[in-house]
C-alpha cells in the first residue's frame, strides 16, 4: 500500500503540471485583454496607461516565460496578487476554499448519510410501495436542476416563511456567530444535499440489487445467517465499490462544483471567485484556483483508490 501511494504521488506531478500548462495556455489565448479590466472608463483611449499596465504585470512576455514565472512563484509559496484590487491571491483562495468546502462538504456528507441507507432499504424491499416512493423521489432529485430548487427554496422558505436568510454566508455588520453561520448554511446545503442523496440512493439501489442475487449470498443464506448479517456484512461491503467510486468523483466538487448554487445564494465560494476571475481576465487568480482544484482532484482520486483496498479485500494495491 505504501509503495502504491508513493507511486501515485509521483505520477501526479506530471499530471498536475499538464493541467496547469493547458489552463494557462487557454486563458492566455482567450479573446480580450486583461489590461482593460484594470483601466477606468476614461483611461480606455490612453495607450500609455495600457502599455504601463501590460509591462507591470508582464503581459507582453511570451506565454512560456509567463508560465515559468508563475510556477517559480508557486514553488516559493507566492500565488501573486489579484490584477483588480491587488489583494493576495493566497488569502482570497483560502477564504473561498473554506466557504466552498463547508457548503459542499455538508451537502455531500448529508447526501451520503441519507442516500446510501435509503438505497439499501429500497433494494431490500424491491417492488414494494416504499421502493416505488423512494424511486420517484430519486428521479425528482436527479432531474430537478439545483438552480430551480434554489430559487424555489428562496421564495418559499426564505421570503414567504422567513425561516432562513436569503443570501450570504454571514449577516453583514455582525461579529462571527456559529448559529448565524449554520442559519445561512441550512438552505443551500439542504438543496445540494437533496440532489446528492438522490444520486447516491439510485446507485446504491442498483449496486445492491446486482449483488444480492450472487451465489455467495445464496450460500450465506443457506448456512442460516440472519438477513441482517447477509445484507450488512456481505452484500453491503461489496455493493459499496461503485458508490465509493461515485463519492470519489463528487469529492472534487466540494470546492468547485456549486457555481450555480453559490450564485443563487450569493455564497462566497470558489465557484463565484472563479467567475469573477474569468470576467476580469485575472490570470493569476484563475491559475491559483486551478492549482487548488487540480491538487484536490488528484488527492481525491488517490484516497478513493486506497479506500478500495479497505472496502474489498480482493483488491490488492502494491
Amino acid at each position: 500500500m505504501t509503495t502504491f501511494i508513493i507511486r501515485r504521488l509521483l505520477m501526479s506531478i506530471p499530471v498536475f503540471l499538464g493541467i496547469t500548462m493547458l489552463v494557462f495556455l487557454f486563458v492566455a489565448l482567450a479573446p480580450g485583454d486583461a489590461s482593460s479590466s484594470m483601466m477606468r472608463p476614461e483611461q480606455m483611449g490612453d495607450p500609455t496607461i495600457r502599455q504601463a499596465i501590460i509591462e507591470k504585470y508582464g503581459l507582453d512576455q511570451p506565454i512560456p516565460v509567463r508560465y515559468v514565472r508563475w510556477l517559480s512563484g508557486v514553488l516559493q509559496g507566492d500565488l501573486g496578487y489579484r490584477l483588480v484590487g491587488g489583494r493576495p491571491i493566497s488569502a482570497e483562495v483560502a477564504r473561498a476554499f473554506l466557504a466552498s468546502f463547508l457548503l459542499m462538504g455538508t451537502a455531500l456528507v448529508g447526501g451520503v448519510l441519507v442516500g446510501v441507507p435509503l438505497g439499501v432499504l429500497s433494494a431490500v424491499r424491491q417492488y414494494s410501495k416504499l421502493d416505488f416512493t423512494l424511486t420517484g423521489i430519486t428521479f425528482l432529485g436527479v432531474s430537478m436542476p439545483s438552480f430551480l430548487l434554489g430559487i424555489g427554496g428562496l421564495w418559499l422558505i426564505g421570503l414567504q416563511l422567513g425561516l432562513v436568510p436569503i443570501a450570504g454566508m454571514l449577516t453583514p455588520g455582525q461579529p462571527f456567530n456559529l448559529f448565524d453561520l449554520l442559519h445561512h448554511l441550512a438552505l443551500p446545503s439542504a438543496i445540494l444535499g437533496f440532489g446528492f442523496a438522490a444520486i447516491f440512493m439510485r446507485y446504491t439501489r442498483a449496486s445492491m440489487l446486482e449483488i444480492m442475487n450472487l451465489d455467495y449470498l445464496t450460500t450465506a443464506r443457506a448456512k442460516g445467517l440472519p438477513p441482517r448479517t447477509v445484507i450488512g456484512r456481505h452484500a453491503f461491503r461489496n455493493g459499496m465499490i461503485p458508490v465509493i467510486t461515485l463519492i470519489g468523483l463528487y469529492v472534487p466538487e466540494m470546492i468547485g462544483g456549486a457555481v450555480v448554487t453559490e450564485q443563487v445564494f450569493s455564497w462566497p465560494g470558489l465557484g463565484q471567485l472563479m467567475i469573477d476571475g474569468v470576467l476580469a481576465r485575472d490570470y493569476f487568480l484563475i491559475m491559483g484556483i486551478t492549482m487548488v482544484l487540480a491538487i484536490f482532484v488528484l488527492l481525491a482520486n488517490l484516497v478513493t483508490d486506497v479506500v478500495y483496498g479497505f472496502a474489498d479485500p480482493r483488491i490488492r494495491l502494491s
